[in-house]
């Protein structure tokens, strides 16, 4: 045994380290060998992509284009300066909260009444593809639908019977749902229908009248049923309807502050979704212009409200400023007075139209806000200048000071009421020509092409996708598949390599007629003469590596105990028959004078291979039913004799054990030059161990691809447990694939250059 501190160590560390390295190569070659599968997948995703884009059911566009006008003015009532002042834009994405808001979308909802829904019922995937293409579409109008609240969203199914193939009734924009509109004219009289839910007939009657069942309601205006005669129906909540439309409808702003805005509705009913978003757009304006109404509407009941006061307030300063006059008999005023009287009007005209101002502004904001403290400010300034214009009229002589207070107090009430005459007025013709500030530029419009589902966009991605899907699988079956690729692999692991024997397309068909051949056996039908590989294509590359083993082998067993071969394997399915049949073959071919044993007992079939009956085998030997005589048979290869494993005994491993069994390989062994020993695999049971221990040499047969290094270092503990030392193994079947040249770089060699399919 190797030392465990010193090479078997660093040889495990490097085989790590090789495994934890990306081979790019490797990963190339693998795509390589799954080339036809790649392309079969990718394919099958491409047809997918190709038949969803085909069968999906169009995706139509309705768009509009309106426009959001600056507000000249937040508050009609105010005018002038302070008018511009306090004016304010609307912004686009508060417009765009107002359209998608539920006072909109619901009042569309309620006109045109969305919270019923019908669809026709048309055959799974191809259904919908074949009713699209039809002359005639099935369409339905209701005009009214209720159902009990337990019903509310749930799918009912509507069966109509004696419907026309006709055309569709004119008012598709009237109140009721409708699959599709249609600008032609018919009706389906005579016609009934049933409407089911949960498997039961709750509602029936006539198409054209009112039917009431209970909670159920149910009135058809129209119907055509060229395609089918099944809708399903489903009452929504006018919450849902508005959720539902609200999802469906798209608002943005053309533009940084351009004030256009577009809105969408992208929907498979291409009709209802221009129904539906002109209805929006209208109902978008409309509340703007209520609300500019309601604007003047407010401030004219303010206005209002006032006049009476003020000319109560004008009366009593004209009686005042008379009685005054006749009592002091003063009449007429100085020039000074006179311009000192213009300044008080003047200011008491500015305060009392800010007084006017504040008192709007009171109504929308609070104190704090910045445009009631700029407003604020401006009063406070002109009541100080007013202090001091009044403190010069306190030098004029009484008599003149009074005149003047009580001509101030006329004029000022006369020119405020004046001007809320002239305000009143304004606010009448403003409010009787309300349009708003929202103006729709583009009314909703049905693009002509759809535009879901892009169709070269799904086939593009269906095929990439197929192509990623299928690379995946490579790799991950690859990743799972750990089974030996090439003879480094049990090299690296202190396993020598006395052969790599490539698979042929001549010994994939024996193997398929030996199949056969079989089969035919158990029927109990004439058997198939099956030739040999070494016989029939003695120059196959197969048979060449065969005969590099044979001299390998000729040097190997020189220092064994005795001329025996055991071959065995890890697993079923390996190969070892085929070698030891090919393998005797070969040595016979040499001169050298052979015999071939089947040891496995159990399924052995090397009789197949070599063409001799089953009769007189090695179990009947052992269990003394024959003699040596009769045991061995020749084949019709020459110098080549074989031994059958003869009827499948209950106790194969404890006949293999017997004395007579060692009697006979000795016995055989000075008889022939080689004797080969055929077994079942070691890991499955331990009539190889058996056999091992009577064989001089011992051989190990793995197969490209399929046993793992692990699987092989197991078969060799096995073998080791049991006394039995493992010579070298034997690569079977070996291909040479993309990923074998790329990964390991392969040259010449059998085994390596040369692929069977």
């Amino acid at each position: 045994m190797t030392d465990v501190n010193n090479k078997p160590q660093p040889q495990a560390q490097t085989a790590n380290s090789n495994e934890d390295e990306i081979d790019l190569g490797r990963l190339f070659g693998l795509l390589l060998d799954a080339k036809w599968t790649i392309i079969g997948i990718t394919l099958v995703a491409m047809l997918c992509g190709v038949a969803y884009a085909l069968l999906a059911t169009p995706v139509y566009k309705a768009d509009a284009l309106l426009q959001v006008e600056k507000k000249s003015s937040g508050m009609p009532a105010l005018g002038g300066d302070m008018a511009e002042m306090f004016a304010q834009e609307s912004e686009a994405e508060t417009e765009i909260q107002i359209m998608k808001s539920r006072m909109v979308i619901g009042a569309v909802v309620d006109q045109l009444d969305l919270t019923i829904i019908a669809q026709p019922d048309y055959a799974p995937i191809i259904g919908n593809f074949l009713a699209r293409r039809a002359e005639q579409k099935d369409q339905i109008k209701i005009a009214e639908l209720r159902v009990p609240a337990y019903a509310t969203g749930k799918a009912l199914t509507l069966v109509v019977d004696g419907a026309d193939s006709g055309v569709f009734g004119t008012d598709s924009r009237a109140k009721g749902a409708s699959y599709d509109a249609s600008d032609d004219v018919g009706r389906a009289f005579g016609a009934t229908f049933e409407l089911i839910y949960d498997d039961k007939v709750v509602l029936s009657g006539n198409v054209g009248s009112t039917e009431q069942s209970g909670g159920w309601l149910l009135n058809i205006t129209d119907v055509t049923t060229p395609n089918t005669n099944s809708f399903t129906l489903v009452k929504t909540s006018r919450l849902s309807a508005i959720n539902h439309w609200t999802s469906q409808l798209s608002v943005s702003e053309q533009g940084k502050q351009s004030g256009i805005l577009s809105a969408s509705i992208q929907h498979t009913n291409a009709p209802l979704a221009q129904q539906v978003l002109d209805g929006i757009a209208k109902e978008y304006m409309l509340q703007n212009i209520r609300r500019n109404a309601a604007e003047a509407q407010n401030s004219l009941e303010f206005i209002e409200k006032q006049l009476p006061n003020l000319k109560s307030e004008l009366t009593a300063a004209e009686e005042k400023l008379n009685q005054y006059r006749l009592k002091s008999q003063s009449v007429d005023l100085s020039m000074e007075t006179e311009g000192l009287l213009k300044q008080v009007v003047e200011y008491e005209k500015r305060l009392n139209e800010l007084s006017f101002k504040e008192a709007e502004l009171a109504r929308l904001y609070t104190q704090q806000h910045p445009q009631y403290q700029a407003l604020l400010e401006q009063k406070q300034r002109l009541q100080n200048e007013q202090a001091e214009l009044m403190a010069e009229i306190e030098e004029l002589p009484e008599t003149q000071q009074e005149v003047l207070r009580l001509t101030r107090d006329v004029e000022v009430n006369q020119e405020i009421y004046l001007q809320l005459l002239n305000r009143m007025q304004e606010l009448n013709v403003m409010k009787a020509g309300t349009v708003g500030n929202v103006r729709i530029l583009d009314d909703a419009v049905i693009q002509p092409q759809p535009v879901a589902p892009k169709k070269p966009l799904i086939v593009v991605l269906a095929t990439m996708l197929g192509g990623m899907l299928a690379v995946g699988l490579v790799f991950v079956r690859a990743a799972f598949n750990r089974g030996i690729e090439s003879p480094e692999q049990l090299e690296d692991v202190g396993i020598p390599v006395y052969a790599s024997v490539p698979r042929s397309e001549t010994q994939e068909k024996l193997e398929a007629k030996l199949e056969k051949h079989l089969k035919r056996r158990k029927k109990g039908k004439d058997e198939e003469h099956l030739p040999l590989l070494a016989q029939s294509e003695p120059t196959d590359l197969s048979i060449e590596a065969l005969r590099g083993l044979r001299t390998s082998l000729h040097f190997a067993m020189l220092e064994a105990k005795n001329n025996i071969l055991m071959i065995s394997g890890p697993s079923p399915a390996v190969g070892k028959s085929f070698i030891t049949a090919n393998l005797a073959a070969v040595l016979a071919q040499s001169g050298k004078k052979v015999l071939a044993i089947d040891t496995d007992l159990r399924r052995g079939y090397l009789h197949n291979l070599l063409h001799v009956d089953n009769d007189n085998g090695l179990s009947q030997y052992l269990s003394n039913q024959c003699d040596e005589a009769s045991l061995i048979k020749q084949t019709h290869v020459a110098n080549l004799d074989t031994i059958n494993r003869g009827m499948a005994p209950p106790n194969p491993s404890e006949l293999l054990m017997h004395p007579r069994f060692e009697e006979l390989l000795n016995s055989l062994s000075k008889q022939y030059d080689y004797v080969l020993c055929d077994t079942p695999p070691i890991l499955a049971v331990t009539d190889a161990a058996i056999v091992g221990r009577y064989a001089g040499t011992n051989m190990l047969v793995t197969r490209y691809g399929r046993n793992p290094v692990r699987e092989v270092e197991a078969t060799i503990k096995r073998f080791a447990q049991n006394g039995v030392e493992i010579k070298g193994a034997v690569l079977n079947s070996v291909e040479r694939k993309p990923s074998s040249y790329y990964g390991y770089g392969y040259g010449y060699g059998y085994g390596y250059e040369y692929k069977s399919k």
